[in-house]
């Protein structure tokens, strides 16, 4: 583990857009194992509070409950149901007002994100020096807007696939009960 007192304290904060998150990681094929997310957010980004933003929905407490215990904070937000059953629970909002919340307790912010709607909120953090990183699956998928609001301070997923990936084909894919797959070794 990194000591802090090397690096400084971990006083950036995370906000994240999980659904956004895990759909875009889903295409391209990442299984990302979120205590290895959260270790890379801490050592790599010195990201001390990481909220993570999705539509409660019943069936995935166990995962939620997973994801608390990796070191996120959750945010929740009701949904709804479509007549076709999809749900609905963004939570674009709701991220924004967290972050404006927040402003004064971090020294940076890290968006991870593809979604071009933060573009407002990660320009105005770039311009005010508030900005770290915006975190995107990959430049494909990620927002033209966003890119460009985030200037050189957006990363994809891809990149570091390695660091943040389960390590083989079962680890880190949710059991029924949302639990997340590990091997002794992680």
């Amino acid at each position: 583990m990194v000591e802090w007192a090397v690096l400084g304290s971990p006083d950036n904060y995370a906000f994240i857009d999980g659904t956004n998150l895990f759909l875009s990681a889903k295409a391209l094929g990442i299984r990302i194992d979120y205590q290895r997310l959260r270790v890379y957010l801490r050592e790599n980004l010195r990201v001390g509070v990481a909220y993570y933003f999705v539509g409660y929905v019943e069936e995935n407490h166990g995962l939620y409950a997973n994801l608390e215990q990796a070191g996120f904070t959750m945010v929740y937000k009701s949904i709804s149901r479509a007549q076709d059953g999809k749900v609905k629970g963004n939570c674009d909002a709701e991220l924004v007002l967290q972050a404006m919340i927040d402003y004064s307790n971090y020294h940076q912010a890290v968006i991870v994100s593809s979604d071009g709607d933060f573009g407002c909120l990660v320009r105005y953090l770039n311009e005010n020096g508030k900005l770290r990183q915006v975190l995107a699956c990959s430049r494909q998928g990620c927002s033209h807007h966003l890119r460009t609001a985030a200037g050189s301070k957006v990363a994809y997923l891809e990149g570091i696939r390695h660091l943040i990936e389960a390590r083989n084909a079962v680890e880190g894919e949710p059991h029924r009960d949302g639990t997340l797959r590990h091997s002794p070794s992680s």
